[in-house]
């Protein structure tokens, strides 16, 4: 039987925020550190980081976002992971709540999906847009139907409270480089710099 593979990107494949590094590579890097101190904060809103966001990448071009994709800082291993897995006849999604248009990129990668926030430059962006904690849990659970799979054949990886409800949902859980109440939560637990380090322990759950 086949498995699932989950995985969490900002703080988990991506040592950064795609926030951070699409305001970096268009030279609005300490604004986007304010938005996101703000929203960390609880200061602002979900929908508002958005509303603040999306101006600062204005102009922004398919080719500068591959750029920002290209150049940002990711966890070592990602593509070969995505390739094991695929090569096993198994899958892989990252479900994340940054930019779907960033997310995605991911697909080029290997990832068999990718899922992220519906915001888009110069649209308007309401709390439709957004993907929240819980939407990871359903679109898991429609992952997992759609392969017949149960959740015990799925493994997920991930650092951070957006990971909290699919955690405590799951069996099988990898915190990586995660903060304390994700470590509390998980399976097992994996800290440094390589994907390949953390998949041989989710490998080790299925």
């Amino acid at each position: 039987m086949t498995k699932l593979h989950v995985f969490d990107m900002d703080g988990t494949l991506l040592q950064s925020t795609a926030s951070i590094e699409i305001s970096r590579a268009v030279g609005e890097l300490a604004a986007g550190e304010l938005i996101e101190q703000s929203w960390f904060k609880g200061e602002i809103s979900d929908v508002r980081f958005w509303e603040l966001c999306l101006p600062l990448w204005e102009g922004l071009s398919e080719a500068d976002i591959d750029d920002a994709f290209a150049a940002s800082p990711w966890i070592g291993g990602v593509v070969e992971v995505f390739a094991d897995i695929r090569n096993r006849g198994e899958y892989s999604t990252v479900i994340s709540q940054s930019p779907q248009f960033f997310v995605e990129r991911l697909t080029g990668w290997g990832a068999d999906s990718a899922f992220g926030a519906q915001v888009a430059l110069r649209s308007e962006v309401g709390p439709e847009s957004l993907l929240s904690a819980e939407d990871k849990v359903s679109i898991v659970s429609k992952l997992l139907a759609e392969y017949g799979l149960a959740e015990g054949d799925c493994v997920a990886y991930g650092d951070s409270t957006s990971d909290i409800p699919l955690f405590g949902k799951l069996p099988n859980t990898v915190a990586v480089n995660a903060s304390p109440r994700v470590r509390e939560l998980a399976t097992i637990e994996y800290e440094g710099s390589d994907l390949r380090g953390a998949y041989v322990l989710g490998r080790g759950l299925l």
